[in-house]
Order: C-alpha cells, then structure tokens, then sequence
C-alpha cells in the first residue's frame, strides 16, 4: 500500500531477499546468454567495442528478468508475516 512504512526489520529483509534475487537471476541470465548466443554477455556494455545492439539487448533481458525476480521474491518473503497479521480467512 503507498504510503505504508514497514518496521526496519522487514524492509531490511526485502532489501537482502531482492539483492539475492537479482544476483541470482543475473548469473542465470549470464550462463543463458552464453548458451543462445555462444559468447559471454557485454561486461560493461558503456564499452564502445560492444556493439550497440548486443549492448541493448543485453540490458533489456537483464534488466526486465531482474526486476521480476525481485518482484517474486520480495511478494514471496512477505507473504508470511502478511498472513500472520491478517489471521485467518474467514
């Protein structure tokens, strides 16, 4: 809910699960580009001798699957403590 504070704890819980599934989701990224294309990803795509498509296309697949992975796996933290303090359903 905007606006909604959550206590420390909890934030720095989101903070560590989604830096965790970001790191994750990028090394898997890392080893599928490596398989589709044959070729490590760009390791600093701002390098000008990266074309620029491979560049793009790069940040636009890391990009997009790490936010959804953090996105999972913050809901995916959070859904205990939501269901503990919303009790049950009636």
């Amino acid at each position: 809910m905007p606006g909604k504070r959550g206590d420390i704890g909890s934030r720095a819980i989101n903070g560590l699960v989604g830096a965790g599934a970001a790191y994750c989701m990028r090394k898997v990224m890392a080893f599928a580009w490596k398989k589709v294309t044959g070729k490590e990803p760009p390791g600093n795509p701002e390098d000008p001798q990266v074309a620029l498509g491979e560049a793009i296309a790069w940040a636009l697949t890391v990009g997009a699957a790490v936010a959804v992975a953090r996105i999972m796996a913050i809901r995916a933290a959070g859904r205990p403590g939501e269901r503990r303090l919303a009790g049950p359903a009636d």
